[in-house]
């Protein structure tokens, strides 16, 4: 197999590229800014994680709503491209517009619809592996995607970093530097985007009918009907959700459970550059192993290696604890999420894949619905926020007890 890239997979990888520095963004400050907001507006610390929590899980019901019936309209002839860019539009668009929103409750509301066009996006992003390479490739593709984005993420991350931080040299306020920083993101991602608009060839397809709304709701309850026969599909959708839900949950609370805690906003940030910068290496040797090495066993093991992070979250008092569970999720985050994606790709149908990614993304992808709001709800119970954090510990046992059953049923077929 040719290992370097083609220039059509090379102009998909750099669409993670760009989306990643959102995600970054998203992870680091823009917590921190919005436990800023919330301080303002009179929240306890108790109160802002939680409203943060909801916010992504808002964002996420949103999406597990509307993915599939977008997915499945994505798989008509000329259509992923169209709707891919609408995606991306509104989240780029929604991130430059968070800069102007210092009001806790109107930054949560703009968020959420950053939010949901970043995740809609991703549904086409996702399918379109199927188009821009071939089977035995996808593994590979999907962590240079992954592995790129990590590192290209950072150079963004870099420059909002200091300007947020050096807004007093500068001699600018917070919510400037804030504002300047929400920009540079959404114009990355935007650029990062265009080669891949203009190049991309949609080959897989099912053809344009009249009614095709209509026939689209149709293909996608055939799917769902007929998915008690897929059981290899069936399992992994299942396990997929409670594991990818735990995934996601670390990623989008990390800063947040960090900040709640007390600990220092700039050794956060730093430590979650780490994670960045570690996940990049990482990510591309799980590729390569994934030639070696069955992806279904990598998967098991980058699930096992979860369960022992979270674990170890709940007892995170200090900034070295963060700071090595910063490098111990950088170590498994790009491979979990590369091999699954991949994984997915190559047991579904081709033609239609915007379909399957759709109900793909019920399952977790994009954010952490279940995740976050079980993190929220047990923090405001318990008074408690490790506690909450130690929920997450119960998805990964049962996502790997159902992948494990997937596997088995790959194995009967």
């Amino acid at each position: 197999m040719d290992k370097k890239l083609t220039r059509l997979e090379k102009q998909w990888v750099l669409y993670d590229v760009g989306n990643s520095a959102f995600v970054m963004l998203v992870s680091t400050i823009m917590p921190i800014y919005f436990n800023y907001l919330a301080d303002m507006g009179g929240l306890s610390s108790v109160e802002y994680l939680a409203y943060w929590g909801y916010a992504s899980s808002i964002a996420t019901l949103l999406v597990a709503v509307s993915g599939p019936i977008f997915g499945t309209f994505s798989d008509i002839k000329g259509m992923k491209k169209l709707l891919f860019a609408a995606a991306m539009a509104v989240g780029a668009l929604g991130c430059a517009a968070l800069g102007f929103m210092q009001q806790w409750l109107l930054f949560l509301v703009v968020f959420v619809i950053a939010k949901f066009g970043y995740a809609v996006s991703l549904i086409f992003y996702d399918s379109m592996l199927t188009d821009i390479t071939e089977p035995a490739r996808m593994d590979r593709v999907s962590s240079s995607g992954y592995a790129w984005g990590y590192i290209g993420s950072c150079i963004p991350f870099v420059a909002c970093l200091g300007i947020v931080l050096g807004s007093d040299s500068l001699g600018i306020s917070m919510e400037t530097a804030m504002a300047l920083a929400f920009l540079l993101t959404a114009v990355w991602w935007l650029c990062m985007t265009l080669p891949l608009l203009r190049n991309f060839r949609q080959r897989h397809y099912v053809e344009r009918r009249p009614h095709a709304a209509r026939e689209s709701f149709s293909r996608l309850w055939h799917t769902l009907c007929g998915m008690r026969q897929d059981r290899q599909v069936l399992f992994f959708l299942l396990a997929f959700f409670f594991y990818i839900d735990g995934v996601y949950t670390i990623i989008d609370m990390a800063t947040a459970y960090g900040s709640a805690l007390g600990l220092d906003s700039t050794g956060l940030l730093l430590a979650l550059l780490v994670t960045q910068i570690v996940a990049c290496p990482f990510s591309l040797l799980f590729g390569r192993l994934s030639g070696r090495v069955k992806p279904q066993n990598l998967i098991t093991v980058c699930i096992c290696a979860y369960i022992g992070i979270a674990v170890f979250a709940m007892f995170l008092h200090s900034q070295v604890q963060f700071w090595i569970l910063a490098v111990c999720v950088g170590m498994f985050q790009g491979g979990i999420q590369a091999l699954s994606r991949s994984y997915f790709a190559k047991i579904i149908p081709q033609e239609k894949s915007g379909e399957y990614f759709g109900l793909l993304d019920i399952c977790g992808k994009g954010a952490a619905f279940m995740g976050t709001a079980v993190v929220s709800m047990i923090s405001q119970l318990t008074g408690s926020i490790n506690l909450g954090v130690g929920a997450i510990v119960v998805l990964f046992l049962l996502g790997i007890a159902l992948f494990r059953k997937a596997v088995a049923c790959e194995k009967e077929t």
